[in-house]
């Protein structure tokens, strides 16, 4: 088993990631501190995973609250219905909740702890790749508004993040593609050794080789872990980890929450954040064409929906988080391993990437 931990004081958490560890009988139950344990799941992964799930929870009471698949549930809506779930069942303090699935799950089970009872323990069981690899770990929660993705949330950190790579033998190609475009990321604004080894092994990973993706997996979990702990709150390192998000986060919502998986609408954006930097000399032709030849390789968009104007983009961008005195701030690379936040993008130059 590969372990990391997330160093955050007395609030750091371990990171297990090993093929089969849903299969060990018990495994959670040391990180279970009550008496009973909630695992939030989906229709989707329970007749999958659940029967695991609960038996790796020893000998801990366990209760189930299953939600519907797809990024419209992660709403506001979902919240509500899983809390008066809890408040029946009168879960107190001491559950630990467990969220099993991708990161619809994760992040909506991760915001319900955070404020259940002004807060409960939750462990993270990842099933998608784009979780493993970026949503279970770091400890953002949220669900999504009509209005704009991710805009109504908390930061709580997990006490566990265990990442069973057999669960990506079930994940459908294009769940699988889309995770892929959160692990190229890292390679664009942290690791430019790692982005050339994802090049020379994108065969591998298509083919799901178990030793590509616990290679793969490992290091992005080091990398968010290094950037987590350096900046929790993402009061500046961390809103590097955004790089394509402002432009996908956009695409999401006008698109409709779900016909566009988050992935995808993530490489059409940073192929768009290339561009921005291409127009202010921070990244040349040659690199950008790279990132998208990765990004292809891996069968993701590298350009926006048809049927979507630039007044479109900046209405959603305008919500954006990183907004500041009402300039948007965006993450672009300064070529391949390095990225900054800057809002020193003139209309000009969007209008020119935008349309």
């Amino acid at each position: 088993m590969s372990r990391l931990t997330v160093e955050l004081g007395e609030r750091s958490y371990p990171i297990h990631i090993e093929a089969g560890l849903l299969k060990q009988t018990g495994f959670f139950a040391s990180y279970i501190k009550g008496p009973l344990a909630v695992i939030v799941t989906n229709d989707t992964i329970s007749p999958l995973y659940l029967d695991d799930m609960i038996a790796a929870c020893g000998d801990k009471s366990v209760e189930v609250i299953t939600i519907p698949d797809g990024e419209q549930y992660k709403s506001l809506e979902q919240y509500g219905v899983i809390m008066t779930r809890l408040l029946e069942m009168n879960a107190a303090r001491d559950t630990t909740l467990i969220a099993l699935g991708g990161g619809v799950v994760g992040d909506l089970c991760g915001y319900v702890a955070a404020t259940y009872q002004r807060g409960v323990p939750f462990i993270q069981v990842p099933t998608t790749l784009l979780s493993q690899v970026d949503s279970s770990v770091g400890g953002k929660t949220a669900v999504n508004h009509p209005l704009g993705k991710n805009m109504i949330g908390a930061f709580y950190q997990p006490v566990l993040v265990a990442i069973d790579i057999a669960t990506l033998s079930t994940l459908p190609a294009r769940e699988f593609a889309a995770g892929m475009a959160e692990v190229i990321k890292y390679g664009i604004i942290y690791d430019a050794s790692f982005f050339d080894w994802l090049e020379s092994h994108h065969d591998a990973l298509n083919s799901l080789d178990e030793k590509a993706l616990k290679a793969t997996i490992l290091r992005c979990c080091e990398i968010k872990a290094d950037v987590v702990a350096k900046d929790e709150r993402e009061g500046g390192l961390r809103a590097i980890l955004n790089l394509g998000h402002t432009f996908g986060h956009a695409i999401e919502a006008e698109q409709g929450y779900g016909n566009w998986l988050h992935g995808e609408a993530v490489a059409a954006g940073t192929v768009m954040a290339c561009h921005t930097a291409m127009h202010l000399n921070w990244m040349s032709s040659a690199e950008a064409l790279r990132i998208q030849g990765l990004l292809e390789a891996f069968a993701l968009p590298v350009t926006g929906p048809d049927n979507m104007e630039y007044d479109a983009y900046i209405k959603h961008m305008r919500r954006d988080k990183k907004v500041e005195a009402g300039n948007i701030r965006f993450v672009l690379p300064q070529g391949i391993g390095k990225a900054v936040v800057t809002k020193d993008v003139t209309e000009s130059i969007l209008r020119q990437v935008l349309q």
